[in-house]
């Protein structure tokens, strides 16, 4: 229709019609009047109808209305109602509504990037490659939808179909994309606004994969914005959907981690099992609980599906239900299943206790109706009734059969010496009745940390008595087991000299120096060598270079011949490496005598380790190519990569110091010049903290002083140039000492309590220092 009818007028201010705009409902309304009512209530909801109350979500404005377009009032008021159809009917579809739990633009890209079926070139290989022909439509919508014709709704094979997610970011945010794909010598980087280019791609450099980066979220919303004041919330919110991701996707890697914290929340690499994955993601406790199901059905009269899957048994005791549920490889919610396990487990678990439940179940796409909720999020079944009864006596039977034994865990209190003294001198002491209280520990005597948590936080101020040797431990066996499935083989030591070198490092074993390297908790670093350690009442100062030297050395015994591949990006000629190194150690750099005598020293090793390349590719996956050159290391510690500037040493360490005639002292000097290169030494550049800031300001130029005198302005200009600081450099610096700590908490001291033995000349040689003990401490205090 051209424009609202004849004698008629707008229901709002009862006048005649002022830019006529048609609502979706077909009443007609002044354009100012409709935005009126739109303001006065929320502005992230679309307005209702003064006459029909139904929503308003497209406004039309009629033929008189676009002629007025040279009017600015007028202008202005179609601008508004142009907005109001693109927040809510035109542009992105529902936008606001669709967007308004923020970790939906997440779960819809992450579909988008995970599914083999999207219509763009995506290669998922360990990294997502977007191709650069590509990047002018990346963002326009549907440009990765799945959908070409109206019957594939009808059956629904990917993950997401729409092609949505980073069409909806641009409307909304500042949204970057970094890409390179395989063979690219660079990168490029575009900008996105509104679903177009801002610019032409730009070359840059860039990680191989693609990075999607969206800044100022809701920039031009300002009323959802202010929703973004708490964003614990919606932070929560996405680890808990990119949690979910992973436990399913284990082929690939996941991490997330907050602006400016040190750790991930979220940190996954591809598993081998959904087991391994479950552990890694929601931990070995409730990894530890879970059962296997699965079940199918492939009566074509019935149902026809599969599905398998873990659940939680009677042991796994928490306050909130966490059910994954996958169709077709699509994270959904199906209330009626969810609400049928929860009615099995109800009758097994105590009151007020919630089940862990993850399944995956795969039926026909035209059996799954995914249009039920608007974000998709729920779905409905073809049969639903007959799948949710299957899966529920499936479930109720694994149940029944674990219910036969339960486990429980209880923490026994220590009793103090003092508390033993006093028992003993009295003749008439009986056991207190059950539920009595128990003695308290004394406060010069009390463990206030807890050893068990990685985080070092303090615990229920009771020490634990094991009921058993530490090797008994139920929680400490699971991790460790799991973890050297993975990194010691059982058939690692075949030969018999790598045999004897494990015996003497379990024969020089220092049982105390154990007992606290498998306890302790780290507290921090003390200085660029020690790290302060705290076990049960006593603090330590321990070198962390020898004990990383040392570790490195065992885990090389242990891992001998089953080593996973570190792949150097470029191969480095050992030749150029043993030069580098021989330089370096060269007393008088400036002096060319000894140039002739270096080469010769350096041709001589190339072709000794060219030589023996066979021998360390296949014990210590060291490989280096017939033409010399470096380009595979082992790994020894997962999530830990050596420093590289120590690779010349290394080198030139191998073709010196190794007795390659005999074959365990062969064997052991390989080892050692291994766990010398792995050590956590400090970085060759300064620590920038403290002192050490001086070495990254800028020298102040020499000057002649007969060219310029001493002027008080000369004087002031000296004095900005000493304080300037090369802030490339330094930050550099931050960063490597930053990463060194971070690994010496996250993965040194944790491989310790696995795996180190310390030996016994660690008692003696400084490496372990015992600086303060609770006990004297008291005793001095009390004296003040």
């Amino acid at each position: 229709m051209d424009g609202p009818p004849a004698n008629d007028f707008c229901s709002v201010c009862r006048s005649s019609f002022n830019i006529p705009c048609q609502a979706n409902c077909s009443h007609w309304f002044c354009g100012n009047c409709i935005m009126l009512v739109w303001h006065h209530g929320s502005a992230l909801q679309p307005c209702r109808c003064p006459l029909c109350r139904r929503q308003i979500t497209l406004l039309i404005p009629g033929e008189s209305s676009l002629r007025q377009r040279h009017d600015p009032e007028a202008a202005e008021i179609l601008e508004k109602v142009e907005t109001y159809n693109r927040l809510f009917g035109g542009g992105t579809n529902g936008l606001v509504q669709r967007m308004r739990d923020l970790p939906f633009l997440l779960r819809r890209l992450l579909r988008e990037l995970l599914d083999p079926r999207r219509s763009l070139p995506l290669v998922i290989r360990a990294r997502v490659y977007i191709a650069y022909d590509d990047l002018p439509i990346l963002c326009e919508r549907h440009t990765t939808s799945k959908l070409s014709t109206f019957e594939d709704l009808q059956t629904i094979k990917s993950m997401g179909f729409r092609g949505e997610a980073l069409a909806s970011m641009t409307y909304v945010g500042h949204v970057t994309v970094t890409t390179i794909t395989k063979g690219q010598l660079h990168g490029y980087r575009v900008s996105y606004r509104d679903g177009v280019m801002e610019h032409e791609p730009k070359a840059c450099a860039a990680v191989k994969g693609t990075q999607i980066m969206v800044e100022n979220l809701f920039y031009n919303m300002i009323a959802r914005r202010k929703t973004l004041q708490n964003s614990a919330d919606d932070y929560s919110k996405i680890v808990d959907l990119l949690s979910r991701f992973a436990i399913h996707h284990i082929h690939v890697g996941f991490s997330c981690r907050k602006h400016g914290a040190g750790r991930a929340d979220v940190h996954t690499v591809a598993a081998s099992s959904r087991l391994d994955a479950i552990r890694s993601v929601y931990g070995v406790s409730v990894a530890r609980s879970l059962i296997k199901i699965e079940t199918s059905d492939h009566n074509p009269s019935s149902s026809v599906f599969k599905m398998d899957g873990f659940i939680s048994n009677s042991n796994y005791v928490a306050k909130k239900i966490i059910m994954v549920l996958y169709i077709n490889d699509r994270l959904v919610e199906c209330t009626a299943l969810k609400r049928a396990v929860e009615i099995v487990y109800a009758a097994t678990l105590p009151k007020a206790s919630k089940p862990f439940i993850y399944m995956s179940i795969v039926l026909p796409p035209e059996h799954v109706d995914v249009n039920v909720h608007p974000t998709k999020r729920e779905v409905s079944l073809l049969n639903q009734e007959v799948i949710i009864e299957k899966i529920q006596s499936v479930v109720e039977s694994k149940l029944r059969n674990s219910n036969e034994s339960r486990t429980f865990r209880e923490q026994i209190v220590e009793q103090s010496p003092s508390g033993n003294i006093a028992m003993d001198k009295d003749p008439n002491f009986s056991p207190s009745p059950s539920g009595s209280k128990s003695q308290k520990v004394p406060v010069h005597k009390m463990v206030r940390t807890d050893s068990l948590d990685p985080a070092g936080r303090l615990h229920a101020y009771l020490q634990v008595k094991p009921c058993g040797p530490l090797e008994n431990n139920p929680s400490l066996t699971t991790v460790r087991s799991s973890v050297r499935q993975r990194r010691n083989p059982k058939e690692g030591a075949d030969l018999t000299s790598i045999q004897e070198l494990i015996d003497e490092i379990d024969c020089n074993c220092h049982s105390g120096l154990l007992e606290v390297v498998r306890h302790c908790t780290y507290v921090g670093m003390a200085d660029d060598i020690f790290a302060v350690l705290q076990h049960d009442t006593h603090l330590y100062l321990a070198n962390v270079v020898n004990l990383s030297k040392e570790l490195m050395y065992q885990q090389v015994l242990r891992r001998f011949a089953h080593f996973n591949a570190m792949q150097l990006s470029d191969p480095a000629p050992i030749f150029e490496l043993i030069m580098m190194a021989l330089k370096e150690d060269n007393s008088d750099p400036g002096c060319h005598e000894n140039d002739g005598l270096i080469e010769k020293i350096a041709e001589m090793n190339t072709e000794l380790l060219k030589q023996k390349a066979g021998l360390l590719e296949d014990y210590f996956c060291i490989h280096i190519d017939i033409r010399g050159n470096l380009s595979r290391l082992p790994v020894i510690l997962e999530q830990y990569t050596p420093d590289m500037d120590r690779v010349p040493e290394f080198v030139l360490c191998l073709g010196n110091d190794v007795d390659w005639e005999d074959e365990k002292n062969c064997f052991q000097s390989i080892s050692a010049a291994l766990g010398n290169f792995y050590a956590m030494h400090p970085p060759m550049l300064p620590n920038p903290s403290g002192d050490g800031l001086q070495f990254y300001k800028k020298r102040k130029p020499l000057r002649n002083p007969e060219d310029e005198e001493d002027t008080p302005e000369n004087i002031g200009d000296d004095t900005t140039e000493e304080n300037e600081i090369e802030h490339e450099l330094l930050s550099e610096a931050e960063t490597v000492w930053a990463q060194r700590e971070w690994s010496i908490q996250h993965v040194l001291f944790p491989s310790m309590r696995l795996f180190f033995k310390p030996p016994t000349s660690m008692a003696t040689n400084g490496t372990f220092v015992r600086v303060a003990s609770l006990e004297k401490l008291y005793k001095i205090f009390e004296r003040c």
